[in-house]
């Protein structure tokens, strides 16, 4: 923190919040030095300034916007992640390997400068675009490329400070698929998807969809790479599936030309993570650099660390403020989790509920507006809903989301008697309150939005704020700190533009199949004119297809497949999408798969799986939730005076507090069976929101707590 904790007997040892700030390497994540570093910082500082520049100064045509982002974040991708988390420890491996990376590199270099005489239109027989001889070679060496460079980067380690050629070879060949695209854009925009298209159409999106999956492989992990996989076998295996499945099967022609359309890779995800996704995570970067994260952390334990098991309250409060930081769940579980998990273990938490609300906690932060871990931005470029209307309506459920949690660490304190810290332990509060300037970039990103201006320029405003700030700070951001910001929000978004590619993969399968259509005829069919039941299967299915996937991936595969199927039952779009949103969200906390708590984990040295069911219990509001949206639309500001959304704030903090105190067994004192019965059915009902509703779950709750203070309870405190 920025006040050393002291430390006695009864203290903790110093800690330091500026450990937020700090990005963590990921495992597979080379740490070059030297040439190899400037060459990298280079071609980083170059994409998002583009990034930047045709956001805000001059636009560039739609497709070639994002071919360019893909292929070139596919560059940097392939340049910064190895393709396993083992690295060579010294030089031998290497030598072994150096002739078959030597090819890689040069088959790699062919096929660029073959892409790029197409490009300049060299006048040559040999680069001849027409000739059938050149297109046979020219598909030939970029298949033979990059299987020999996957096959260099899989058996061949490199020195984790050195740059693989192999993976350098990835790189250059998906920079010359991106090139080829674009070369040919006004004939790819008529061929692609038809019958029409050639072989060398065929072999570069072909090479193109590897890349893809191949680098989202090695960011993500396997789950994203196999639910592509498994859609791209049905788009060939259709004519042999049965029911609703069929369908009459593509040439590969077809198929893969029409994956690199704005209807697949180069649809609404990759659109999304083109503009908002690249500007939001500079203005994380711009964040951290300048000592905001630090700040909000130090301002979470000032306001929260003195009551009854404040290091949990602390991670509430923490992760709800650097979730507008951090793109992801997990992200948020490894920035604030290393400091809030040993401070909960030190006031008595045990190793399973440190993690367990670390994660729930991180977990929360991709629902809080205005960033909702970009998952707002595609909601508005998918059903066409403002953006400001979308943020809007998750400012309730969020409140409802954070004041579950808080109630659940509260009740869980009193029950095991866990204490807060003493002031010496925490950060001075005046202190910090003398800068509260640094709240400004996020206060005037909010204000821009709401008063008219567009979500690329109130981005922009936040970055440029943020660097202003840090003017009063210690850490000062002149040029050389703005170009390091920089160059790591192009490190920070590559393993979201590969995940968001992926998923265009799925999008185009689903929209040149029609599955989409054919599921919600499934839906229908089996919630029959029931629109309980078919909330009920669009729940289980959207948190089965998230499991495993960071947020934004997770909601744009349940946006295509399962909203879709709520709308055409009658159910408004807001509604069904922020449904679907939730249950994709809070899957990372869901077992089996939850990778937010598998995280936390991690790092409280914590079984995975019991950690994950303590954190399904932590956030079961969240779980009730979307059900809240479809019985009072409220909730989510639609259609409701002021007055009603009073109500439902109000009835609804009561019933999350009810709904804390049947997980954790206590209420002022402790609940039998009967009563937490009881107070689960009360939480229910007053956050359903309908005025009889909300009648009968007072009346209970009158009930539950009068036999609390009439009966006394001996139990102490463990």
């Amino acid at each position: 923190m920025s006040n050393e904790i002291m430390s006695s007997d009864n203290a903790m040892p110093p800690v330091s919040s500026a450990s937020v700030d700090e990005i963590k390497p990921a495992e597979n994540e080379r740490l070059l030095s030297g040439v190899a570093a400037s060459a990298l910082f280079v071609i980083c500082v170059g994409y998002v300034a583009f990034h930047l520049y045709a956001l805000n100064i001059q636009p560039v045509e739609p497709w070639k916007f994002r071919l360019i982002h893909v292929s070139v974040g596919l560059l940097i991708g392939f340049l910064v992640f190895n393709s396993s988390n083992s690295f060579s420890s010294q030089g031998a491996s290497f030598g072994r390997g150096m002739g078959v990376e030597r090819a890689s590199f040069i088959l790699s270099s062919c096929v660029l400068i073959m892409v790029l005489a197409i490009w300049l239109r060299i006048p040559s027989v040999v680069f001849d675009e027409h000739s059938e001889i050149f297109n046979n070679f020219l598909s030939g060496i970029s298949l033979a490329a990059v299987v020999v460079s996957l096959l260099s980067s899989y058996f061949y380690k490199t020195e984790r400070g050195r740059m693989s050629r192999s993976d350098t070879a990835l790189g250059i060949i998906a920079l010359a698929v991106g090139i080829y695209i674009i070369q040919s854009l006004g004939r790819w925009n008529m061929v692609a998807g038809t019958p029409m298209a050639s072989d060398v159409d065929l072999y570069m999106s072909l090479i193109g969809v590897i890349l893809i999956l191949e680098l989202t492989r090695r960011v993500a992990g396997m789950a994203m790479v196999v639910i592509a996989l498994v859609f791209i076998l049905y788009a060939f295996l259709g004519p042999w599936l049965p029911g609703v499945l069929e369908h009459r099967g593509y040439s590969s022609n077809r198929f893969f030309t029409y994956l690199f359309t704005d209807n697949g890779v180069l649809g609404p995800t990759v659109s999304v993570s083109s503009t908002y996704v690249v500007l939001f995570i500079t203005f994380s970067a711009f964040l951290q650099k300048s000592g905001v994260g630090e700040f909000f952390v130090n301002f979470a334990f000032s306001m929260a660390g003195r009551s009854r098991g404040g290091p949990a309250k602390v991670s509430v409060l923490a992760s709800a403020m650097m979730g507008m930081i951090n793109g992801t769940s997990v992200g948020n579980v490894v920035s604030t989790g290393p400091m809030t998990i040993p401070l909960m273990r030190r006031v008595g938490y045990d190793a399973r509920n440190a993690g367990a609300t670390e994660a729930g906690a991180s977990t929360g932060g991709q629902i809080a507006p205005p960033i909702m871990g970009a998952g707002a931005f595609i909601m508005a470029e998918v059903t066409g809903i403002p953006y400001t209307e979308i943020a809007a309506a998750a400012v309730l459920p969020a409140v409802f989301y954070f004041l579950s949690l808080y109630f659940m660490l509260d009740l869980q304190a009193q029950r095991l008697g866990i204490r807060g810290l003493s002031r010496e332990e925490l950060p001075n509060l005046k202190g910090l309150l003398r800068k509260v300037y640094l709240f400004l970039p996020i206060i005037i990103l909010v204000v821009s939005l709401f008063v008219g201006y567009s979500v690329i320029r109130a981005g922009t405003l936040a970055i440029v704020a943020a660097a202003v700030v840090s003017w009063f700070t210690p850490y000062r951001m002149g040029p050389k700190e703005i170009l390091n910001a920089l160059a790591l929000s192009a490190r920070m978004v590559v393993p979201l533009i590969a995940v968001c590619a992926c998923a265009g993969i799925v999008v185009g399968v689903i929209a040149l199949t029609g599955i989409g259509a054919r599921f919600s005829s499934l839906i229908l069919g089996v919630a029959g004119d029931s629109q309980l039941i078919a909330l009920v299967l669009a729940m289980i299915i959207s948190i089965i297809m998230g499991m495993g996937l960071p947020t934004t991936a997770a909601y744009a595969l349940a946006a295509s497949v399962v909203a879709p199927g709520l709308q055409s039952m009658g159910i408004p779009p807001l509604v069904a999408h922020f449904f679907v949103f939730y249950y994709a969200v809070i899957s990372s906390v869901t077992p089996p798969v939850a990778l937010a708590a598998f995280a936390a984990a991690g790092i409280s040295g914590a079984d995975p799986l019991k950690t994950s069911i303590a954190s399904f219990k932590l956030c079961i509001a969240a779980f009730l939730m979307p059900f809240a949206f479809y019985y009072s639309p409220a909730i989510l500001m639609q259609g409701e005076g002021f007055i009603q959304i009073l109500r439902v704030l109000i009835t609804g903090s009561i019933g999350v507090f009810f709904l804390a105190a049947a997980v954790q067994a206590w209420c002022f004192k402790a609940l039998n069976i009967i009563l937490r019965i009881m107070a689960f059915a009360v939480g229910v009902l007053m956050m359903l929101g309908s005025v009889e509703t909300d009648v009968i779950g007072v009346l209970m709750a009158v009930v539950i707590l009068g036999i609390q203070f009439k009966l006394k309870d001996h139990r102490k405190p463990a």
